[in-house]
This record gives structure tokens, C-alpha cells and sequence, in this order.
């Protein structure tokens, strides 16, 4: 199991990495996603060896503090795959065994080229393959020899966005067969919700959440990371309570909720009203800007079977499972006291 405690990585007095601790089970992957410049390739390479921190790293309760990158046992897969381009798949996958004689090495090349969905590629170079066919190489050639942990740096960000879609899957697929244990920094979300069994998040050096990916999502730590991950607003106060009202039955009360653009949908039944401010048509919905009613500006989908247009009032139903409740809540209001809502 990883262990960071308290890690710190500075560029000349500058930190770039601050207190950063979690714990990583065997056999799990878990996904740093924040934006660029967050801190999070650094926080990998600080992992590798790669870059002198502070604090604590452990692999098994071992203080890797004076181990160097090569005796780590870690493996680490760039972007863009670095291959050796005058080398065939095959001897790029098994460079790695090359180089410690290992026995059996070119049945552990068929064998993971065969995990990777490249059987029979073993005499192709890499450059009459496609950009995820090199990454899937550079896959192969990481898992060559069996890595304790396996670091991933955006490794499917220079990939267009059809393509990184589908390989987000299988690569999810390959490190679950082969029972790896993995960090990957992101800057994707859907990658990191593909991918992972758990998430965190960085923000300014900092990590200010982590957990599995569904409690991640469903309860973000805090308005910026909310509208990071991805909702569409973040609504306080009399608003919030509102809109949660109208979900439906519930024992809460927030001083924010999250609300996902879909949460709101128009409905003749629907307990919230509104007018359409502007709205822009999709295939498949409308997606609509409104000023809803004791709440303000909000986002909304309604289906193309009505015409809409700006100054239209609509209803508006709400969708519970679409809205978090963030941690901000608002103490509970005494018996016979005033409702301050």
C-alpha cells in the first residue's frame, strides 16, 4: 500500500505541493484530477523519486525517503508514450526484461500484448501505429515487469477525444486484470470517473477531497470543487433550500446545493417556475438559462418536443438525485422559532 503523510515539494521557496496525505490500497487505482498547474504531475514525480519533498512516502510501511527511482519498483507511463521508434513493438515492450535477463521474456511479451489487444503485433514499429496503439504498447511495456505501483501522467491526454474515450475504458479493464495498483494525474474528469476507484482532488497544491469516486461526486467538499467537477451552479441560502425542497422528502438543511444542469427539467407538474432567459438546442434537448422564482438564475433541460424561446414561463420539476447538498449546513431551527428561509 502507498502512503503519503504531510508531502511538500518547494521550487526555489515556492510550494508547489503542500500536506498532501492519503493512502493508496493494493490493487486500486486512485485518480489526482485537477487543472493545470495544481500540483498534481509534481505530487507523481515526487512519488517516482523524481523530485526531492518532505514529509512522508511509503510503499508497505517502508520510508522510501532514501530509496532512489530505480530501486523503487515503481514503473511510470508519460503522455505520449515515449517508444523507441527504431525498435519493434515487441522489443519495446520487453526492453525492460532485456535489460534484467529475465527468463520466459518473450512469452511475457506475447502474454501482455495479448492483455492490451495487440496480439500479433509484435513485429510492427511504432510508427505504422495509431496514437492508441502506441499508448497501448507503452501500457505493455510499463506492466513488463510487474510494477509495485504503476504511475500514469495524463496518459491518454494526447489522444483526441473519440479515442481517449474508448481507450479510458479498456485501460480501466487492463489494470484491473492484471491486478495493478495505479496513480494517474488527470486533468480529465470523464477519464478519471472511467478509470479510477477513487478520486482526489487538488486544487493550489493542496488536496481537498478524496474518497471513492461516487462519494466524491455525490458530496463535493466545497463550491469550487463542485463547479470542478463539474455542476453546473452552486446555489446558497434561500435558493438552495428551495430547489431542494422541491425535490422531494428530505431531512436536510443547506446553505448551498450543487445543481447539475440536468437537475432541472421543465414539467407542466413541476413545484418550480420560471422564465427562459435564452436557451440553445441540442439533438438530443434544449439546454436553457431561466430565472426560476424565488431562486434566480439556473440552469435547465427541457426535451425538443415544445418550442421555446426567451421571455417563455415554464414549470419546472427537480430531480434529487442531480443535486449535493455541500457541507455548509445551516444549523437546525429551534422548535417554534422563526424559519428563516
Amino acid at each position: 500500500m502507498l502512503s503519503l503523510t504531510d508531502v511538500d515539494v518547494a521550487y526555489d521557496g515556492v510550494p508547489a505541493v503542500r500536506g498532501v496525505s492519503l493512502d493508496l490500497p493494493d490493487g486500486q487505482v486512485l485518480a489526482v484530477l485537477g487543472p493545470s498547474g495544481c500540483g498534481k504531475s509534481t505530487l507523481l514525480r515526487a512519488v517516482a523519486g523524481l523530485e526531492p519533498s518532505a514529509g512522508s512516502i511509503r510503499w508497505d510501511g517502508q520510508d522510501l525517503a532514501r530509496v532512489p527511482t530505480h530501486k523503487r519498483g515503481f514503473a511510470l507511463m508519460f503522455q505520449d508514450g515515449q517508444l523507441f521508434t527504431h525498435l519493434t513493438v515487441g522489443r519495446n515492450v520487453g526492453y525492460a526484461l532485456r535489460l534484467r535477463r529475465a527468463p520466459g521474456a518473450a512469452r511475457r511479451v506475447e502474454e501482455l500484448l495479448e492483455l492490451v489487444g495487440l496480439a500479433g503485433y509484435a513485429d510492427r514499429l511504432p510508427g505504422t501505429l495509431s496514437g492508441g496503439e502506441r499508448q497501448r504498447v507503452a501500457l505493455a511495456r510499463a506492466l513488463a515487469v510487474q510494477p509495485r505501483l504503476l504511475l500514469l501522467d495524463e496518459p491518454l491526454s494526447a489522444l483526441d477525444a473519440g479515442l481517449r474515450e474508448r481507450l479510458a475504458g479498456d485501460l480501466r479493464d487492463i489494470l484491473h486484470r492484471a491486478g495493478t495498483t495505479a496513480l494517474m494525474v488527470t486533468h480529465d474528469h470523464d477519464e478519471a470517473f472511467t478509470v479510477a476507484d477513487r478520486l482526489a482532488v487538488m486544487r493550489e497544491g493542496r488536496l481537498v477531497q478524496e474518497g471513492a469516486i461516487e462519494a466524491v461526486w455525490r458530496s463535493p467538499a466545497d463550491t469550487a470543487t463542485a463547479l470542478f467537477l463539474g455542476y453546473a451552479r452552486v446555489l446558497e441560502g434561500a435558493g438552495a433550500q428551495r430547489v431542494l425542497d422541491a425535490a422531494g422528502p428530505h431531512d436536510r438543511r443547506a446553505a448551498a446545493v450543487a445543481v447539475r444542469r440536468s437537475a432541472l427539467q421543465v414539467g407542466d407538474d413541476g413545484p418550480l417556475a420560471g422564465v427562459v432567459r435564452s436557451l440553445r438546442a441540442t439533438p438530443e434537448q434544449q439546454r436553457l438559462v431561466l430565472d426560476v422564482d424565488g431562486v434566480g438564475e439556473c440552469d435547465a433541460v427541457a426535451g425538443l418536443d415544445r418550442r421555446l424561446g426567451p421571455g417563455d414561463r415554464v414549470r419546472l420539476r427537480v430531480d434529487q438525485t442531480r443535486l449535493a447538498v455541500l457541507p455548509e449546513v445551516l444549523p437546525e431551527v429551534p422548535p417554534g422559532a422563526p424559519d428563516a428561509r
